[in-house]
């Protein structure tokens, strides 16, 4: 893949094959990963896609002929050594769909440009607000949240944008970005809007759009969301898009409220390790047809991005069965990796990240552990114990910078306010030392063969705590 990237084409796939773009998704260490993305991919992507939409609006016919609002990012946020383009494999979607299909989208394709969250967001509301939307879909749940937060914190600037038809952004935009964010003026739903202030006193979602169905993810930690995503969207029907990433879509939702979708054997050919072998050596692997209903599994994958036999490391269970092909719900990442909103960061990265924060202040960390928190937003905490002479809130925010630099998808979460900053919380001395004697104790093992944890993957979710 890295020959690809440079360039030799020939190193990964026939000669002739055209790479249209790479898709950028974190890596194990702070380079990220670009996944090659071919025609042939392309398609398979798409025809996953169209397969989910059809279904979906023959589930919920109200949603037809009305508009949907999508969040994607840029196909192009960087080129390659041979001049590819490097993004987001969502963008070069929106960007090639047909021209009747695009009609649908009120938002603009040139927004997916924009760097700044704050401001991409409210453009995105801007230009679909006073639309009739029938369909709101984006991968990511606390993506959905933001965006209503950044309408209801700016309900006034909004109102008045859409009154005058104009578009109120930040000096940072680029020109050519708002030359093309031409909007009419529009009294009449700037009237409505201001209706819904009055009537309801904050505008959001449920309130400004007549939702049929809300497409994101449901599964894993991401499922934390959900209330979240009622409050500001109203009782909408909810319809998970699947498991999906850079590497391609494994699997397809025919059904609200579950994320359980059919396994997508038309695009990848797919194999699966039983959950308790996935450290062994030489672990059995078996095929689709092969695995049991109720049984966990991780999933590995072979398909047209290049990628063999290739460990994604998504825990997944099986659910059932169509025809003779799995139905399967997303459970977590690997045991060495934590997402609470898609970050996606492994301990390999958490323990660099405290290296580099450690040394920057001329101090060496032993014992620490990072672990998540779902709150609004989330964050990680660190946990550790206090080190002489040296400012410990300074440690985490250093931490914290480490680890945007290691890791393109948490730096993302940072910088659109989905992920909080690390949070800090001062252990009295010697608790991680007992805490090991502890739980060497309860697993009868010894000390020499303890592993210590640096990234716990539990999340504690602080709503509930805060509730109870």
């Amino acid at each position: 893949i890295k020959d690809v990237f440079a360039g030799d084409t020939s190193a990964l796939f026939s000669r002739g094959t055209k790479i249209c773009m790479f898709a950028i998704t974190s890596g194990t260490t702070g380079e990220p990963k670009h996944i090659p993305i071919t025609k042939q991919f392309i398609r398979d992507y798409r025809r996953g896609w169209n397969i989910f939409g059809v279904k979906l609006l023959k589930d919920h016919p109200d949603g037809w002929l009305r508009e949907i609002v999508t969040v994607n990012s840029s196909a192009s946020e960087y080129f390659s050594p041979a001049g590819v383009p490097c993004g987001a494999i969502s963008g070069l979607l929106a960007e090639n769909q047909k021209w009747i299909v695009q009609r649908m989208y009120p938002v603009p394709k040139v927004i997916n440009r924009m760097t700044n969250y704050d401001q991409k967001y409210y453009a995105i509301l801007r230009a679909s607000i006073a639309h009739d939307v029938g369909i709101f879909v984006t991968a990511n749940p606390s993506t959905a949240v933001k965006l209503a937060q950044v309408g209801r914190d700016n309900a006034e600037r909004i109102i008045r944008d859409v009154h005058d038809g104009t578009i109120t952004l930040g000096n940072d935009v680029p020109d050519e970005i708002i030359r093309r964010l031409k909007f009419p003026p529009n009294r009449a739903a700037a009237k409505r809007l201001e209706e819904i202030i009055n009537r309801h006193g904050q505008l959001l979602p449920k309130y400004f759009w007549r939702l049929s169905c809300i497409g994101l993810w449901t599964g894993g930690t991401v499922g934390l969301y959900l209330p979240l995503v009622r409050k500001y969207y109203g009782d909408v029907p909810v319809r998970d898009i699947g498991l999906l990433a850079s590497e391609g879509r494994f699997s397809i939702p025919f059904e609200d409220t579950t994320p359980s979708g059919v396994a997508e054997i038309t695009s990848n050919f797919l194999e699966f390790i039983p959950a308790d072998q996935i450290e062994s050596a030489s672990p059995d692997v078996l095929l689709a047809h092969e695995v049991e209903v109720g049984k966990e599994y991780f999933l590995v994958f072979s398909n047209w991005s290049g990628l063999w036999r290739y460990n994604i490391d998504d825990r997944v269970r099986i659910t059932g069965r169509l025809g003779n092909c799995p139905v399967f719900e997303f459970l977590s990442k690997g045991v060495h990796t934590c997402s609470i909103t898609g970050e996606k960061i492994t301990e390999h990265q958490v323990v660099q990240a405290m290296s580099h924060a450690a040394a920057s202040m001329g101090m060496e960390v032993q014992r620490f552990t990072l672990q998540g928190h779902f709150a609004d937003p989330p964050y990680y905490q660190l946990n550790i114990e206090p080190v002489d002479r040296i400012d410990m809130i300074e440690l985490a925010q250093r931490m914290d910078k480490a680890l945007r630099e290691l890791n393109i998808e948490y730096d993302s979460k940072r910088a659109s306010n989905r992920l909080g900053p690390i949070r800090l919380n001062i252990l009295s001395p010697g608790t991680l030392i007992e805490s090991e004697s502890q739980q060497i104790q309860q697993r009868h093992g010894r000390a020499e063969q303890y592993k210590h944890k640096y990234l716990m993957t539990e999340i504690i979710n602080d709503l509930i705590s805060s509730e109870k």
